[in-house]
């Protein structure tokens, strides 16, 4: 019985962090911290018709930018890239946390909040 209760235990832990991803989460108060004193790098995934009815300030449209992303992203490696999509139930900001990543940026974080947290914390949007 243990063994069974190890083995479920085990199995949960891998889930929840496939489930996270390999991004660490930032926190709505940290992405606004980091908009306004410019140190960041904020990517929306949430398709071109849901950019266009407002983001997070200063996100650029994944959808517009993935085959140049190279060039939108910061010279510095070690900069601060964020990505999200609608909420923290949906996966699609790994597309551009991988790509950024695979761009060798190291500092790459997921802001799990998504559009749907961002507003209803009564945050502002861009259009």
């Amino acid at each position: 019985m243990k063994k069974l209760l190890a083995t479920l235990c085990a199995l949960a832990l891998t889930a929840v962090s496939v489930i996270a991803g390999d991004y660490p989460d930032i926190s709505i108060a940290e992405l606004k911290k980091a908009i306004a004193e410019k140190k960041v790098t904020v990517i929306d995934v949430n398709g071109s018709t849901s950019y266009s009815k407002g983001h997070v300030p200063t996100a650029l449209n994944f959808a517009d930018v993935k085959d140049s992303l190279a060039a939108k992203l910061p010279a510095d490696k070690g900069a601060l890239v964020v990505a999200y999509c609608g909420g923290p139930s949906c996966s699609a900001y790994t597309r551009a946390a991988n790509a950024a990543k695979e761009l060798g940026y190291t500092n790459v974080k997921h802001l799990s909040a998504g559009i749907s947290g961002w507003l209803q914390a009564g945050e502002a949007t861009e259009k």
